[in-house]
């Protein structure tokens, strides 16, 4: 059976609590909908299992692991969606390099909408003094100098026609 595209890489990164999951689930729904069944490797979910150290150090082998991950579901046929933050340029740098048929989607939405949304409690728990190194308050985050795609998180759908349009245009999926 001929496969309906070559495997490839999404990163949609932006702050946390900025729709990224929200995306990445519009974003699976309507590639399954073209016969593509993408997996989703969401940075929360792996740091549970990867991660017992999230320290700069712990961060800098979490998101190489991710990248591997990915990289390794590419070169088997899978499609890989990243829902993941990455505050720094290196991390997602790093996939680009490894992964050949890849695309980086920011998610920018100002850090005051995402404070305001805050479902899991993050920027609370910073505030609170709970939480030492969250992107956009204490730790800086690197929005992507040219991202692939640029999306403002304003309709979900809309946004990740766009990102499958990209995808066309790069030949990743008809």
């Amino acid at each position: 059976m001929e496969p309906k595209q070559q495997a490839f890489a999404v990163w949609i990164t932006g702050l946390p609590a900025s729709g990224k999951s929200t995306i990445t689930n519009a974003l699976k729904s309507q590639l399954a909908e073209r016969g593509v069944d993408a997996a989703v490797l969401e940075s929360d979910a792996l740091r549970k299992v990867f991660a017992a150290d999230y320290s700069a150090p712990g961060r800098e082998a979490f998101y190489r692991q991710m990248v591997y991950v990915g990289s390794l579901l590419v070169e088997h046929g899978v499609p890989v969606i990243f829902d993941a933050t990455a505050n720094l340029r290196v991390y997602r740098d790093r996939a680009r390099r490894e992964i050949a048929r890849f695309i980086e989607v920011y998610l920018d939405v100002p850090l005051e909408i995402c404070m305001a949304r805050d479902p899991k409690g993050i920027y609370a728990s910073a505030k609170a003094g709970q939480a030492s190194n969250v992107p956009g308050l204490q730790d800086s985050y690197e929005a992507p100098a040219s991202p692939d795609v640029l999306v403002h998180g304003d309709d979900p759908e809309s946004d990740a026609r766009r990102i499958i349009e990209k995808l066309a245009e790069k030949g990743c999926v008809e």
